[in-house]
């Protein structure tokens, strides 16, 4: 894939208030340590349990991965 986790995520910033997608990505935006060049699910997935954000959900993660998966593979 050549598009990084992180770009992706980053066209639900500015959604609805209460979409969850939208969240997490405006969350990712503003967590100056995500891995923003990072393709590899297992990294991110670390990551992200390791932050234990409630806007950063594992929930939300594996959603929002699923449709990157969709895009780019």
């Amino acid at each position: 894939m050549n598009h990084s986790f992180y770009s992706y995520v980053q066209t639900f910033r500015g959604g609805e208030k209460h979409d969850e997608k939208a969240t997490f990505a405006e969350a990712a935006f503003q967590d100056h340590g995500f891995p923003k060049q990072s393709t590899d699910f297992h990294m991110l997935s670390k990551y992200i349990e390791e932050k234990a954000d409630d806007e950063m959900s594992a929930r939300v993660f594996d959603e929002l991965w699923y449709l990157y998966e969709l895009k780019y593979n």
